[in-house]
């Protein structure tokens, strides 16, 4: 079976009746481990389980389809990882600031009070960028989330969500109280002023409070009103002009927040370093628009911000920008956009961030997700005898080019496993009309069967095979 296809129809229930039911296992744990990328560690959460002992979990199972294969995922695991004998440390430094571990709460809906920062600190998370601080009036629209779902999991999220809502001396009391009870965690106030001396009286009460750093929120793109938001983070020249005013008025770090919804990025992300940010993150949510009954308001529509896995890619494509930029090659990045395995936050690490801030992710399966996010990348990191994460920071970087830069003289033909194969034809179906024409279907074997003359190499087969039963050759010149 596949298992992570098996662990993602898992609902991740609270106080899960699979593993109420064992004695010596705890199911949905090893569940979770699949479903976010840590399937060698799961083991561990089913050592001394027996047979009968995973039958009671699959039918304490409250599935409202068909319960869980919880035997079935057991027998499938792949060889336990052995243990390291020492994990390797995820401090790391950002903006002159140590710092745990790289997992930030954004600037969102995830950090509204301090009972919720409380609770994500104590379950170990890093740090937090507190949802974004104004003196605007906010009122939010009812309802304000919309998703784009397959089965029970979101593909990416809507969000009609403004700016916090509490007044700003209660905000910035909540900050003052999470940095005294809990020093050695990152607390960074996001704020969005409008006008100069909105900016740095907001900046300076951050200071004040006694916050990290200090998050200047150009991004936003549901504000009301005019000159605010991704409104400042279209205009380079604004950009480098806020940054300069809030960084000449205040001692503590000053982070710039990069909307994505403008052709190049690395523009205004130049006027912050410019202005003299200390670092930039990116990306805020990116506008889009939903349809149906339950994204409207009152009968009405609007544009608002996309995030979670869908955006991951074009996040990425934003940190590269900046991050290969001549001029900026030593500026700082906290990466945000689509991140919910370690596998996610390693590869914004790989191209230069120092850190990763988490939404969408949270809103979904909640806090709980950090702790296979610290075990991933620490046993990632023990792998592969890295002991620093620093040494991961922007590792990537060189293998970057420009596509006329590529190699456009050799081939990679695909490997076909037979054995894996299970005569879907999907390969061959999607190869005729969406590809080449470089595979016939038998249908007496139902097996493919590939036509060098015709292939070129796009490997469209081996991305739509279900069980993947297709790999890669070596690679070899191209025939004249």
């Amino acid at each position: 079976m596949h298992i992570q296809e098996e662990a993602t129809r898992c609902l991740l229930c609270k106080d899960a009746p699979c593993s109420k039911a064992c004695k010596k296992a705890d199911p949905a744990r090893a569940i979770r481990a699949i479903r976010f990328g840590n399937e060698k560690l799961a083991h561990k959460w089913l050592e001394g389980s027996t047979e009968e002992e995973l039958e009671k979990a699959e039918k304490a199972c409250i599935h409202y389809d068909m319960p869980i294969r919880i035997r079935e995922i057991a027998k499938a695991l792949p060889a336990e990882a052995p243990a390291p004998k020492k994990l390797p440390s995820l401090e790391i430094d950002f903006v002159g600031i140590h710092y745990q571990n790289p997992f930030f709460l954004a600037s969102s809906a995830v950090c509204t009070n301090y009972e919720m920062v409380a609770r994500a600190f104590e379950a170990g998370w890093g740090g937090v960028f507190y949802k974004t601080i104004c003196k605007e009036d906010i009122s939010e629209v009812s309802p304000r989330f919309d998703a784009v779902k397959e089965g029970p999991s979101f593909i990416a999220f809507r969000n009609m969500e403004q700016l916090s809502e509490n007044p700003v001396e209660m905000d910035f009391d909540i900050l003052r109280r999470l940095k005294k009870n809990y020093p050695e965690k990152a607390v960074i106030a996001s704020i969005m002023g409008q006008g100069e001396k909105e900016w740095i009286e907001l900046a300076k009460m951050a200071e004040a409070a006694g916050c990290d750093a200090v998050e200047l929120n150009f991004s936003c793109p549901q504000m009301r009103e005019s000159g605010m938001g991704c409104d400042v983070g279209q205009d380079p020249e604004l950009v480098t002009f806020l940054t300069a005013f809030v960084k000449r008025n205040v001692s503590i770090p000053v982070i710039a927040k990069m909307t994505p919804n403008i052709t190049h990025i690395s523009e205004p992300g130049l006027g912050a370093y410019a202005g003299g940010a200390d670092a930039i993150s990116a990306i805020n949510t990116i506008k889009s628009i939903t349809m149906g009954e339950g994204s409207e308001v009152s009968g009405c529509q609007t544009a608002s911000g996309y995030s979670g896995k869908a955006v991951k890619p074009i996040a990425l494509r934003h940190i590269l920008s900046m991050a290969l930029h001549p001029i900026m090659g030593d500026a700082q990045y906290s990466g945000v956009g689509g991140i919910e395995t370690w596998r996610d936050a390693l590869e914004f690490i790989q191209l230069g961030c120092r850190n990763v801030q988490v939404c969408t992710a949270v809103m979904e399966y909640g806090y709980r997700i950090i702790d296979d996010l610290i075990a991933g990348l620490q046993n990632y990191m023990a792998e592969r005898g890295i002991e620093k994460l620093q040494d991961l920071v922007g590792e990537l970087l060189p293998k970057f080019h420009r596509p006329s830069d590529l190699d456009r003289t050799t081939v990679v033909y695909p490997k076909f496993n037979r054995e894996k194969c299970i005569g879907c034809g999907r390969c061959t179906i999607s190869c005729a009309d969406g590809g080449h024409q470089a595979l016939e279907f038998d249908p007496d074997t139902r097996k493919p069967r590939l036509i060098a003359t015709k292939c070129v190499g796009c490997h469209l087969c081996r991305l739509v095979c279900p069980t993947g039963a297709i790999g890669v050759s070596q690679r070899v010149p191209k025939k004249k």
